[in-house]
């Protein structure tokens, strides 16, 4: 986790100049609170964890999820796919999955602000962001109520929210990685996932 941060800090570092100009001040922010994302990561790994790690899917996002007229059917089991064998088959918090739906509502609103006119992005980014926040809400609350007390959802409100916000947060740096390596120009999804967990309005 910790290794994950600093490949990701020192990527964007080397890479900062070369954004798109209004990715660039995020980037900056983000290298700025270098120290308070290591505290956030430091402080789960120092915290005795009591929920059971399992087998998760790896790469559950909004794409792994078909609609088939009656129900819905989970695909792709084989996790992130720049990762190794040996990671994806490691058990994990169920959180980790819980984190990558809902950093896909991010990333499903910011896809759809792309095919708009520059002129209306202003009035369309606040409900952009009142939609997120009202699917993830949504989401998290069906979970954990289907879930009930199965021993890999934690049973108290410091332990979720501890788990939710170091795996979201270690979702967005894994992205910020792909989408420097691969997409530079949609750097801006991962960058503000990473500033919204670390400085939240």
């Amino acid at each position: 986790m910790s290794g994950l941060s600093l490949r990701a800090t020192d990527l964007l570092r080397t890479q900062v100049g070369k954004l798109p100009a209004e990715a660039r001040e995020e980037a900056r922010k983000v290298l700025d609170l270098e120290s308070r994302i290591a505290y956030i990561l430091r402080s789960f790994l120092a915290r005795r964890i009591n929920t059971t790690r399992i087998r998760v899917h790896g790469d559950y996002h909004l794409g792994q999820v078909l609609y088939t007229g009656h129900d819905f059917v989970i695909i792709d089991f084989e996790g992130e796919p720049t990762r190794t064998l040996y990671e994806r088959r490691l058990k994990r918090l169920a959180m980790r999955d819980v984190a990558g739906m809902l950093r896909s509502f991010s990333y499903a609103s910011q896809a759809a602000l792309r095919s708009q006119e520059a002129a209306k992005l202003p009035g369309l980014q606040a409900w952009a962001r009142f939609w997120v926040d009202s699917v993830s809400a949504v989401f998290l609350k069906s979970y954990l109520a289907t879930a009930g007390n199965a021993s890999w959802v934690p049973q108290n409100q410091d332990d979720l929210e501890l788990q939710l916000t170091t795996m979201l947060l270690e979702k967005a740096l894994y992205e910020l990685r792909y989408e420097l390596n691969l997409r530079p120009d949609w750097v801006r999804i991962p960058l503000r996932g990473i500033l919204d967990l670390v400085v939240p309005a």
